[in-house]
């Protein structure tokens, strides 16, 4: 499994992302993505489905050190009491004694980030978790939350996908050693996989469109991606990026379609994103 070293952190480069599913379902799904070979599971305290992510992490059976797995505080969570509260009920619904990256999942408008980034910290150095970042934040509120932090954030998770630039953030992920952590890494509903660039790729490697868009992601420096499926059968596909590269041409072609700026999570609750 390709991994990215990030400020200690060391994510896999391809992970299981759990947004909407629930129930039995999520934890079939959540062990059979392990059973398969997955080392990296993303949830969230709005998922709903901690609970879930964490029995089927149980059912796996695998040591509790070859498994990274991501949780996030909702942005209505960040004072400090409230951000520690979170993340305590999320290790006790993961039946965990820590989770490997805990995030801030969108930055608040109303909560200092002093105060949130602090209480973060205090997660950090009270073993609540072994590393921390943020999700959603452009590169202002980034470079602030690196200025605050007394622990080096280790991810900024946000949307991206080949229809969605995001070069501001990469590069100040970069200059700080902060991994960029893709979700919606398949750009749910732009119907991506059609656009052409990516449908020559997949003909020439003989691949499906879904391995190159994955494999697009993964070959960028720092960049990992957290695909969501809710079939068993796309597990090992999008889990088999990593034994064929994309040339150069292919890559810039694929790059070139973020002109579009299509953002597919926006919400009046968000930051104000670089353009």
């Amino acid at each position: 499994m390709h991994r990215i070293t990030a400020n200690g952190a060391n994510i896999p480069a391809i992970g299981l992302g759990t947004w909407t599913l629930k129930g039995t379902a999520c934890a079939d799904l959540v062990q059979a993505a392990i059973d398969c070979g997955y080392r990296h599971i993303d949830t969230a305290a709005m998922y709903e489905n901690e609970e879930a992510v964490g029995r089927g992490i149980a059912r796996a059976g695998i040591p509790r050190d070859e498994l990274f797995v991501t949780t996030k505080v909702w942005w209505t969570d960040l004072s400090a009491a409230a951000l520690r509260r979170s993340a305590e009920q999320s290790l006790d619904r993961l039946g965990l004694d820590q989770v490997d990256l805990l995030l801030i999942h969108w930055p608040s408008k109303t909560v200092p980030l002093q105060e949130s980034i602090e209480a973060l910290n205090g997660a950090r150095d009270d073993g609540l978790t072994r590393n921390i970042g943020v999700s959603n934040f452009p590169t202002a509120l980034l470079a602030e939350a690196n200025s605050i932090s007394r622990h080096p954030l280790a991810a900024n998770q946000v949307e991206y996908h080949p229809k969605l630039e995001q070069k501001k953030v990469l590069g100040a992920c970069r200059e700080v050693g902060m991994a960029m952590v893709s979700y919606c890494p398949l750009g749910r509903g732009l119907d991506i996989m059609r656009e052409v660039p990516v449908a020559d790729a997949a003909l020439k490697h003989g691949r499906t469109p879904g391995q190159i868009i994955l494999r697009w992601h993964v070959q960028q420096e720092g960049v990992a991606a957290i695909p969501r499926t809710t079939r068993r059968e796309r597990l090992a596909e999008n889990l088999d990026v990593f034994d064929f590269a994309l040339t150069n041409d292919e890559m810039a072609a694929i790059s070139a379609l973020g002109s579009a700026k299509s953002r597919i999570c926006d919400f009046g609750f968000g930051p104000d994103w670089d353009d």
